[in-house]
C-alpha cells in the first residue's frame, strides 16, 4: 500500500490496484490563501478510481479541482453535499462524475473489492461563509490489503477509536492554513493523542505546511513549518510503537 502526499489534505492512496484521492486541492491560490510550499500537483494526481471528500469547506471540496478529474470518476461526498453546494451538481454533470452521498456508517465498494467506510468527524462541515449545516463532516476508512484511516478535518472525540476500528495506517491532520486553529481541528499534540487511541502500525501527518494567508508569512511561522516534525516528536512520546513517516510534497511512501 502506498501513499502520496500532494499537500494540504490531498493524498493518493493506492491499495490492491485501486487508486483513491482525498480532498483534491490543485490550486496555487484559494481566496486569501496561497500555496507557499510544494508545486501544484501534476495532472497525474487527478487520476483516481474514486475521490473522497471529507466536508464542504472550499479547501476540501474545491470545485475547480474536481473539474480536473477524468470523466466518470466516482465521487464520494457527505450526505447532502449536492444540495448544499449547487456548483457541485454542475461540475459533476459537466465531467460525468458519479456522485455517491454517504453518512457515517455507510460503506461502498470501489474497484477490485476495496471497501470505503464513512465515519464521523468532529468539525463544522458547512459550506462557509454561508448556509446551515446541511452535510456532516466525515472521515473515511479504506479497507483493502491494509486498513487506512483518512481523518479529513476533525477534533479528538471520545468514540473515535470505536467508530474507526482497527487500522494499519492513519492519515491525520496536524495543522491548518493560518496562525491559529479553531475548534474541530487537531494540532500536532492532539493528533499524537489520537494516534495513541487508534494504535495503527504507521501514520502520516497531513493538512500542514502548504497554504498560508497572503501577507501573514511572518505571523507565527512555526505554525506553518513545524507541525510535521512536531507530530513526529509527540508521537514518540504518546505512541512510541507507531512508525511515523513525514513525506515531502509529492513524495510517495510505502506503508504496511
Amino acid at each position: 500500500m502506498e501513499i502520496t502526499w500532494w499537500g494540504h489534505a490531498t493524498c493518493t492512496v493506492e491499495d490492491s490496484g485501486v487508486r483513491l484521492l482525498t480532498d483534491p486541492l490543485f490550486a496555487r491560490r484559494l481566496a486569501h490563501l496561497r500555496r507557499r510550499r510544494g508545486a501544484v500537483p501534476p495532472p497525474e494526481a487527478a487520476v483516481a478510481d474514486a475521490v473522497l471528500v471529507s466536508h464542504l469547506h472550499s479547501d476540501h471540496l474545491h470545485l475547480p479541482s474536481l473539474a480536473r478529474l477524468a470523466r466518470g470518476t466516482r465521487l464520494l461526498v457527505p450526505h447532502g453535499a449536492p444540495g448544499a453546494v449547487p456548483g457541485l451538481a454542475r461540475v459533476a454533470g459537466a465531467r460525468g462524475l458519479a456522485v455517491t452521498e454517504l453518512a457515517p456508517g455507510d460503506t461502498v465498494t470501489v474497484g477490485n473489492g476495496v471497501r470505503v467506510r464513512a465515519v464521523s468527524a468532529r468539525h463544522d462541515g458547512r459550506r462557509l461563509p454561508f448556509g446551515p449545516r446541511l452535510a456532516p463532516a466525515l472521515g473515511y476508512v479504506i479497507e483493502g490489503s491494509s486498513r487506512t484511516y483518512f481523518a479529513g478535518d476533525t477534533g479528538l472525540f471520545d468514540s473515535m477509536a470505536e467508530e474507526v476500528g482497527p487500522v494499519d495506517v492513519a492519515l491525520l491532520p496536524v495543522g491548518g492554513w493560518g496562525p491559529c486553529l479553531g475548534p474541530g481541528h487537531l494540532d500536532a499534540a492532539g493528533a499524537a493523542r489520537a494516534l495513541a487511541l487508534l494504535a495503527p502500525a504507521a501514520a502520516v501527518p497531513v493538512h500542514w505546511g502548504t497554504y498560508w494567508p497572503i501577507g501573514l508569512d511572518a505571523v507565527r511561522p512555526h505554525e506553518f513549518h513545524a507541525p510535521g516534525q512536531e507530530f513526529m516528536r509527540c508521537a514518540r512520546r504518546e505512541a512510541p510503537k507507531v512508525t511515523v513517516r513525514v513525506p515531502a510534497h509529492g513524495e510517495r511512501v510505502r506503508l504496511p
